[in-house]
């Protein structure tokens, strides 16, 4: 039987979830065969949200140059100055850092906020708080990255482990070219990614709008540089 007419409606699910799963829903058999039956009604529930959980859906990025996308789904918590986390050694000068906080039941699957090349990943181990709380930017375990456009810009983004988020999955190191909207790791289970936008850029998005990784427009770094050329030219 060809079956290829269900695959339009089936959600890719990420390979760091498939233990997991397994896990599950092994658990869930064993209750069963033992006829243990509230408890096979939660591995069941549980199974089910873990599947949810690592889903992994294709995202139709946009393509227009010195766009910043998105790299995680959420809501953006804060939208505040702030400076890079001190191991990228950037500059002690403040940038617009948007905060997008995901929670158990968003993708988690991080994506490359713009095209260019990974210049820095370094990790920082830390503790575990709230990823609500503004100090988990600095306290917090993270792995921080920057990446490089073509034309020079780099762009400063950090995933955050939280209160209950206990492992970050990184599959990038340095000189790795990524596309826009590339997948560049996880994070289990709920937490937070820093984006610091380059200086002068202006974010897009505001406080307590819902975002979508590898979609969502959250600034425009070619739009200043545009105008800044212009205002020369006159």
């Amino acid at each position: 039987m060809n079956l290829d007419f269900i695959k339009p409606i089936l959600i890719p699910i990420n390979k760091e979830g498939h233990k997991f799963i397994a896990i599950f829903f092994a658990i869930t058999v064993f209750f069963y065969l033992l006829d243990f039956t509230i408890l096979t009604f939660i591995g069941l529930v549980l199974t089910l949200w873990c599947t949810a959980f690592f889903r992994d859906p294709v995202r139709f990025t946009p393509t227009q140059d010195g766009l910043i996308i998105s790299p995680a789904d959420g809501v953006v918590q804060m939208i505040t100055e702030a400076t890079p986390p001190a191991e990228l050694n950037m500059d002690d000068e403040k940038l617009t850092r948007v905060s997008i906080f995901m929670n158990i039941f968003n993708v988690h699957v991080n994506r490359s906020p713009i095209s260019g090349k990974i210049k820095v990943v370094e990790y920082k181990a830390g503790n575990f708080f709230n990823a609500d709380l503004d100090k988990s930017s600095q306290d917090n375990e993270r792995q921080s990255f920057i990446i490089e456009h073509k034309n020079g810009t780099k762009v400063a983004f950090v995933q955050i482990a939280g209160l209950v988020a206990r492992r970050i999955k990184t599959y990038v190191q340095p000189d790795d070219v990524l596309s826009a909207g590339e997948r560049f790791g996880l994070i289990r289970f709920g937490s937070r990614v820093d984006v610091y936008l380059p200086k002068g850029i202006k974010s897009k998005v505001s406080v307590g709008q819902t975002v979508i990784a590898g979609e969502s427009i959250i600034a425009n770094f070619i739009e200043k540089q545009q105008n800044e050329c212009l205002c020369k030219s006159d």
